[in-house]
């Protein structure tokens, strides 16, 4: 059987939420069809761990370990590290040095969505409705004077790279602009100020594999706070997540369609997930996740779960479309 490396940890503020995700990906994996293990990165300390213990340091000369006297070498990798170095690409490069086949998109789609700012921008040239941004680096001369003519008020203010809803704010006060900087600042060097769109909030799901495509559910957000941060993200109770999302046939089609349009514009690979705001009859694009949360509650699977499908099915299909 084909040893099946599921990759968690890293080194952002998403790590724990990255150590939730592997577990499930871990146990949902078809263990009549593949050797799973679970392996921990966390800065240089890379690792195979056995319910909550490590069994073993993995080489990195060609990412294998020795257990009981065997030499492991593993076929595939299956990236569920949230934020560097897992969705940002670099992780992406070493498996293609080795010659490893992984889940998620190659290191330049990686490394462009990973960038807010890039990737919203690279978008803007297909006629994605996009909402206005700014973007800031640290030294940069700050004007809140000038943010507010340029975008009004209020204004997200969130790092450039990130995810899990880490160091976002929500500015409605002048004075509130640069503490709202100074805490996006502690999870990225660059940060964007982006106009606020007011509307219902949607993400969805979805792969492509060599011959099919299959897009998920779509989900609406309806966060209690009076925006989706990390507790409203977390927090049980805190978000109504309704899947599928109530939508005409003809938004369902529409958010559908642009999705897929995004996934091939972006190159994407495995897994996605897409988060849009609606205004009016237009999705307004957000972000692209490319290794999106996949714990128990998270949106994928609760979108999977919605189509009549098992995670394990699910995953079996992606690994197999790689391996073969």
């Amino acid at each position: 059987m084909k040893n099946i490396a599921v990759v968690y940890g890293g080194n952002s503020s998403e790590y724990g939420v990255s150590v939730l995700s592997g577990k499930n990906i871990y146990k949902s994996i078809d263990t009549d069809l593949f050797n799973p293990w679970l392996v921990e990165l966390k800065g240089k300390e890379w690792k195979v761990m056995k319910e909550g213990v490590k069994i073993a340091d993995i080489d990195r000369n060609n990412f294998s370990f020795i257990t009981k006297g065997k030499k492991i070498i593993f076929d595939y990798a299956y990236i569920i590290i949230h934020g560097t170095p897992g969705e940002n690409g670099i992780l992406q490069g070493y498996f293609e040095l080795l010659n490893i086949p992984y889940s998620s998109c190659d290191v330049h789609t990686s490394s462009l969505t990973f960038n807010k700012y890039f990737c919203s921008n690279y978008l803007r040239n297909f006629k994605i409705s996009i909402a206005r941004s700014l973007r800031v680096k640290k030294g940069d001369n700050i004007s809140p004077e000038t943010v507010i003519k340029e975008l009004g008020l209020p204004v997200f203010v969130k790092p450039d790279a990130g995810g899990s809803s880490f160091g976002i704010s929500k500015v409605k006060k002048e004075e509130e602009l640069i503490p709202a900087i100074k805490k996006a600042f502690k999870e990225s060097d660059q940060v964007l100020i982006e106009e606020f769109i007011e509307g219902r909030e949607f993400t969805c799901g979805l792969v492509k594999l060599k011959n099919k495509e299959i897009i998920f559910p779509i989900t609406e957000v309806i966060p209690k706070k009076e925006f989706f941060d990390y507790e409203a993200k977390y927090t049980k109770g805190m978000t109504d997540e309704i899947t599928p999302a109530r939508l005409s046939i003809d938004l369902k089609e529409s958010c559908s369609k642009l999705s897929s349009k995004i996934y091939d514009l972006c190159n994407c690979s495995g897994i996605v997930r897409i988060d849009y705001i609606l205004k009016g009859d237009s999705f307004y694009f957000l972000e692209v996740n490319t290794t999106p949360g996949m714990t128990e509650t998270s949106f994928v699977p609760q979108q999977i779960d919605a189509m009549g499908k098992s995670l394990k099915e699910m995953l079996t299909m992606i690994i197999m479309d790689k391996l073969s």
